[in-house]
């Protein structure tokens, strides 16, 4: 996975209450990752993806203090600064590729979020142009199945359980 080329971001619905209860949709991005693809072109139903490693204690939205917040309280990054996928299947490959196909199918696998491991699944989107693999996968999971509650500050701001994880890349063949 080429780090330059890909990001994995957050979103969360957050509700100011504070400001008669004004909707705010907040993105945090981060570009530091790390894992491989092995694409099988002749039989895709045998490719495989091994560990997607993100630092988290990375993550930057709109607002440095929401991101302070989150990793000091939340996300706890400074202890636990890197959430690992590890997949264990890959669900609707198709038995034969053609380049510039775009193939839909799903990623399922562990996600470590602190301590704390869960089973994600990840609806992928992929094409191969050459010998660069672009995609998108995407997921969502909540913060109490991680061991939190949503962000809530003295009756300014809620935050919604649920996260949305969008892991936008491109990974480019080792040669």
């Amino acid at each position: 996975i080429d780090a330059n080329q890909s990001n994995v971001s957050y979103g969360v619905s957050e509700t100011f209450l504070s400001q008669n209860n004004r909707y705010n949709y907040a993105v945090g991005v981060t570009t530091i990752i790390s894992g491989e693809i092995l694409i099988d072109v002749k039989n895709p139903a045998d490719s495989t993806i091994g560990e997607i490693r993100v630092d988290i204690s990375a993550f930057q939205s709109d607002k440095s203090r929401r991101d302070k917040a989150i990793r000091d309280r939340w996300l706890q990054s400074s202890k636990f600064p890197m959430a690992v996928f590890s997949p264990t299947e890959l669900r609707g490959l198709p038995n034969q590729y053609a380049h510039g196909d775009v193939l839909d199918f799903e990623i399922i696998g562990n996600l470590l979020v602190r301590d704390i491991s869960r089973v994600t699944v990840f609806t992928a989107r992929v094409s191969m142009d050459g010998e660069r693999l672009t995609g998108t996968a995407d997921a969502s999971v909540q913060m109490t199945d991680f061991g939190f509650e949503p962000p809530t500050v003295a009756g300014m701001i809620e935050a919604e359980n649920d996260v949305d994880i969008t892991f936008e890349f491109v990974a480019l063949q080792v040669k």
